[in-house]
């Protein structure tokens, strides 16, 4: 797979070092890998903005140069990955939970595009429990992030929640 261009899409609100882990052991298989921050426009949610997130994950992924980019989509996923020229779509399991819906959209979205394929990488297990709201959940009552999210997030999701008086 070296070589090929890669999609890594979610919500990243915020991003994780589960999330970060997957990023990287992303690049031992492609060139590039794209993370795409979805959101819809017309339903806005989330603890940050969808350009909030991007920033954060620029920020938090610069020392792997020009192999990330960043970017925040809305529509198909898709259609997405084939207007950026991502034939791969990357995508993080936890647990079973997680492989039954991801196993539901690789249908559809092989039913979509079946030019576009889907590979699944296993959280590693410092990570298996790790998710954005549980993250956000243990900071807005005062809990201990650190070991889940890089510091430059810990320290926006303290501001955030100090900021609405959680």
């Amino acid at each position: 797979m070296t070589g090929k261009r890669a999609i890594y899409p979610g919500s990243f609100d915020p991003i994780t070092k589960g999330h970060l882990d997957i990023i990287k052991r992303a690049l031992t298989m492609f060139e590039h890998v794209r993370i795409a921050v979805a959101h819809n426009p017309d339903k806005p949610s989330g603890l940050f903005t969808p350009t909030e997130r991007c920033d954060m994950i620029r920020e938090t992924v610069a020392d792997l140069g020009d192999t990330v980019s960043v970017d925040a989509f809305h529509g198909l996923l898709v259609s997405y990955a084939q207007e950026v020229g991502a034939g791969t779509i990357v995508r993080g399991l936890r647990a079973v939970a997680d492989f039954d819906y991801e196993f539901q959209m690789t249908l559809m979205n092989r039913h979509l595009a079946d030019d576009v394929e889907t590979v699944f990488l296993m959280a590693d297990k410092s990570h298996f429990y790790t998710s954005s709201s549980l993250v956000k959940e243990v900071c807005a009552f005062g809990g201990d992030i650190t070991p889940f999210v890089p510091a430059l997030v810990a320290e926006r999701l303290a501001a955030k929640f100090a900021k609405s008086g959680s």
